[in-house]
């Protein structure tokens, strides 16, 4: 090789060898702007693929283990930003306090936030109270029947559509519309199947309807116009999807007989 491509050669890999660490930065500038990736997550006991806990030496929960493999890959602490529903953590997206997200995804929210590759799929229904004598979506569906959801959550947006005589209400809390529920202050809550599946075996006497009324699909996401964060989320959850992160997170959070689903039926 002459030494006029020798320079070019090593010109060329040294230009190289600096675009990595800038990338990098650039990259931790706009996902981890606090020096720390800042996870926003909601708490209840509902559980499942996007609901968090609290426990007595911190979070846990799907996103928690997410958020805190993301957190490692960049080289960075993990901070958990705490929210009662995911509704809240929507009308947080333009307020720069959170960097990261596991929620479910809806129209409403693509304007909000991107969103990257899909890693659940749940069937929506309902639970209704002790004693009901509802027995699917038609006696549901009844002038005078109170039907509880989490507030401006995807499900609550599903119910109302779905329900044309049925009154829906929002709620900030899961913990609140069990306890409603559990007393016979609401006729039905509005979740995921597998969510009122575990809500029944707390409150005897309910029952979950056999039909679906929609899927809620949930994803990872940042906020709009974070478009290096919004590529290695989405490479993240590929990556966590095919090399079992995901299914770990799933196993370690009482999900082991839960199927990983990304996309809908």
């Amino acid at each position: 090789m002459s030494s006029r491509l020798l320079r070019l050669a090593g010109l060329v890999l040294g230009v190289m060898m600096m675009a990595v660490p800038a990338h990098a930065d650039a990259l931790k500038d706009e996902i981890a702007p606090t020096g720390k990736l800042r996870v926003a997550i909601a708490i209840s006991a509902a559980g499942g693929a996007f609901w968090s806990t609290k426990t007595e030496s911190g979070y846990a929960g799907v996103p928690v283990e997410l958020g805190r493999e993301m957190a490692a890959q960049l080289g960075v602490p993990v901070e958990y930003v705490v929210h009662q529903n995911s509704g809240q953590i929507t009308d947080a997206a333009a307020k720069n306090s959170w960097d990261v997200t596991f929620l479910p995804k809806d129209p409403e929210r693509e304007t909000k936030m991107t969103f990257g590759p899909i890693y659940e799929v749940a069937d929506a229904t309902y639970i209704v109270k002790p004693g009901s004598t509802i027995t699917n979506f038609a006696t549901l569906d009844q002038d005078g029947v109170k039907v509880a959801a989490v507030n401006n959550t995807t499900t609550m947006r599903g119910a109302i559509t779905h329900l044309k005589h049925a009154k829906v209400t929002g709620y900030q809390t899961y913990d609140e519309i069990f306890n409603l529920l559990k007393n016979g202050e609401v006729d039905a809550f509005a979740l995921s199947r597998d969510q009122l599946h575990a809500m029944a075996k707390k409150i005897p006497g309910t029952r979950v309807l056999d039909e679906t009324f929609k899927q809620t699909v949930t994803a990872v996401a940042v906020p709009l116009n974070h478009p290096l964060a919004a590529a290695f989320a989405a490479k993240f959850m590929t990556d966590a999807t095919s090399n079992g992160t995901l299914r770990k997170a799933y196993d370690n959070n009482g999900l082991k007989d839960s199927p990983i689903r990304t996309g809908a039926k």
